[in-house]
C-alpha cells in the first residue's frame, strides 16, 4: 500500500506518480473509461467531423472570387452553429469536471484505506458532491479564471521585453498547481471555496507551520517535468498529420483543389483523426499530472502527517 500523507522531495513526486499507476493503474483507468468513455468518444467525434467542417470552410473561403464566403456560411447556418457551440461548451465543461475531479475522488478513497474502488462508488461521490461541484464551477468561472487570464495576459505583454518568457514558465505551472490544490482541498475538507482557494495559494509558498523551507520550487519543478513528458508524447500525434499535409502539398501536382481546402477528402479525415487521438492521449496523460498534483497536496498537509503515521502504527499493532 502506498503512503500518501508524507513529506516528499522533488524526485519522489515523479517516481511516486508512476508508482501510483503501477499499483492502482488497472483499476484506475478501468473506472476512468467507464465513467468518462462516452464523453471522450463524443469529444473525438466533434474534433474529427465538427472542427474539420469549420476549418474547411474557413480555409476554403473566398472560393470563386466570393469575398465573404466564411461570413456568408456563418450567417446561413447561424442557428445550427449556435446550438452546436452550446452543446460543445456543455460537453467540454462536463469533460473538464470529470477529468479534474475523478483523480480527486479516487485518491481520496485510496487515502481512506480502499484497495479496489468500484465505478458506482466514484459516481456516488459525484452525486453526493453535486452542490459543491456547482459552487466550484461558479467560483472557477468568476474568480479563478479571470485572475489567471489577467496574469497570463500581462505575461504575454512582457514577452516584448523577453522577461515575459520566464514569467510564463512560472505562471502556467503555478496556476495549474493552485487549481489542482483547490480541487483537492475543497473535496478533502469542509472548507468553503474561498478558504480552499486561500489555502491552495499559500501552500505553494510555505508549509502550515511556516518553519520549513518553501516547497514552491519542488512543486513547480515536478509540474514542469510532467508537462514535458505529456508534451513529448502527444507531439507524436500532432506532428504526424502536419507532415502528412505538408507532404501532400509537396508531392502532389497542384490542381488548386487541395490548396484551397487541404482538409477536404481523405487527407482532412486523417488529419483530424490524428488530432482527435492527440487530444485523447492528452486527456489520458493528464491523469499523470493530476495524480502528481495530488501527491503535492498531501505533501503540503503536514498537519495530517503525524496523525496518519500514528494511525498506521496502531493498525500494525492490531494486525499483530
Amino acid at each position: 500500500m502506498m503512503q500518501f500523507y508524507k513529506k516528499r522531495e522533488f524526485g519522489a513526486f515523479i517516481s511516486d506518480s508512476f508508482n501510483f499507476f503501477k499499483l492502482y493503474g488497472k483499476n484506475y483507468f478501468k473506472n476512468y473509461i467507464l465513467i468518462n468513455g462516452l464523453l471522450l468518444i463524443l469529444t473525438v467525434a466533434i474534433i474529427i467531423f465538427g472542427f474539420r467542417e469549420i476549418f474547411g470552410q474557413l480555409i476554403g473561403s473566398n472560393i470563386s472570387g466570393e469575398s465573404y464566403y466564411f461570413e456568408r456560411y456563418f450567417s446561413e447556418n447561424a442557428g445550427m452553429l449556435i446550438v452546436t457551440a452550446i452543446l460543445v461548451f456543455i460537453l467540454f465543461v462536463l469533460l473538464g469536471i470529470v477529468n479534474y475531479l475523478y483523480p480527486v475522488f479516487y485518491m481520496k478513497r485510496i487515502t481512506e484505506g480502499a484497495q479496489k474502488i468500484k465505478t458506482d462508488e466514484i459516481l456516488g461521490d459525484f452525486k453526493r458532491n453535486a452542490g459543491r461541484i456547482a459552487k466550484m464551477c461558479i467560483g472557477m468561472l468568476f474568480i479563478v479564471l479571470p485572475v489567471i487570464m489577467i496574469v497570463v495576459g500581462f505575461s504575454y505583454l512582457l514577452m516584448l521585453i523577453i522577461i515575459g518568457f520566464f514569467l510564463m514558465l512560472l505562471v502556467y505551472p503555478t496556476a495549474f498547481n493552485v487549481s489542482a490544490f483547490l480541487m483537492y482541498d475543497y473535496f478533502n475538507t469542509k472548507r468553503g471555496f474561498i478558504e480552499s482557494l486561500s489555502y491552495s495559494i499559500r501552500a505553494q509558498f510555505s508549509y502550515p507551520n511556516g518553519n520549513e523551507k518553501s516547497p514552491y520550487w519542488k512543486y513547480w519543478g515536478a509540474s514542469i517535468i510532467m508537462f514535458v513528458i505529456m508534451y513529448m508524447i502527444t507531439s507524436v500525434f500532432t506532428f504526424i498529420p502536419m507532415f502528412f499535409i505538408y507532404g501532400s502539398l509537396l508531392a502532389s501536382a497542384p490542381d488548386g483543389n487541395f490548396e484551397e481546402n487541404p482538409f477536404a477528402g481523405t487527407a482532412g479525415i486523417i488529419f483530424f483523426v490524428f488530432y482527435g487521438f492527440s487530444m485523447l492521449a492528452s486527456l489520458m496523460l493528464s491523469n499523470l499530472m493530476y495524480i502528481n498534483a495530488g501527491l503535492m497536496y498531501y505533501d503540503s498537509r503536514t498537519d495530517l502527517h503525524q496523525k496518519i503515521e500514528l494511525e498506521e502504527i496502531e493498525t500494525i499493532g492490531i494486525n499483530e
